[in-house]
């Protein structure tokens, strides 16, 4: 089964491993943000379509720092999707499942994982041609035992999942042990509060954190 992700994205997102997830009320804020980031050695990301100000925010990113691959969640609707290829996202996530929203960025081109959550939510993702899925809410719904037991009998198709949700710096490290796991979402790394009070060391300093563990899981093998 191909995937609607390039190889060599697939490849980036497994080797940082860890996708830092920001809500950017300011879009002045965006551009540090993701510098500091990069600093710490994170280089992607996902903004969510949470405020007025993401898709400035994501054309803000694109043009000053383009050694970050940056992609948009929260896309809920299909209408989203062409503004956010507009504003150059490298691909898209959602919390759920729309067949509509999966078409219309499939037919835009878009590098698309929508959420999933039970057995057959991920099998509708198969259905609409999606390999690479998030799994959302990862800790609320039963966490990395539950998350195994929903990938073993769709593993020989080559299911990837991003868990999504409660992960944290205390269990980011057996997330990322998993075959399953493609990449983690991380929304400990670039705060509210990190953000509003412009703290950009403090989040370089948590990039470089999370990106160490993920070296190490890397180093020693999965």
């Amino acid at each position: 089964m191909e995937s609607c992700f390039p190889s060599e994205m697939i490849d980036r997102l497994f080797q940082c491993g860890v996708i830092a997830c920001m809500t950017i009320e300011n879009p002045r804020h965006a551009v540090p943000a993701a510098k500091a980031l990069v600093t710490g050695g994170m280089n992607v990301i996902e903004l969510t379509l949470r405020t007025p100000n993401a898709v400035e925010s994501l054309r803000r990113i694109v043009a000053e720092v383009p050694e970050m691959l940056a992609g948009i969640g929260t896309i809920l609707f299909p209408e989203q999707v062409r503004d956010v290829l507009q504003a150059g996202a490298a691909f898209g996530v959602a919390p759920g499942l729309s067949e509509k929203v999966v078409k219309a960025a499939q037919d835009a081109g878009l590098p698309f994982a929508p959420g999933i959550a039970t057995p057959s939510e991920l099998e509708k993702g198969l259905e609409y041609g999606c390999r690479e899925m998030k799994f959302f809410p990862a800790e609320g719904i039963g966490g990395i035992a539950y998350m195994k037991s929903l990938w073993t009998p769709y593993a020989h198709l080559g299911v990837r999942l991003l868990p999504f949700g409660g992960v944290n710096p205390d269990n980011m490290a057996d997330y990322l042990r998993e075959k399953t796991t493609l990449a983690i979402g991380g929304s400990w790394i670039v705060t509210q509060e990190l953000l509003r009070t412009e703290n950009w060391s403090a989040i370089t300093a948590a990039a470089q954190k999370a990106a160490d563990v993920v070296a190490k899981i890397k180093k020693h093998g999965q």
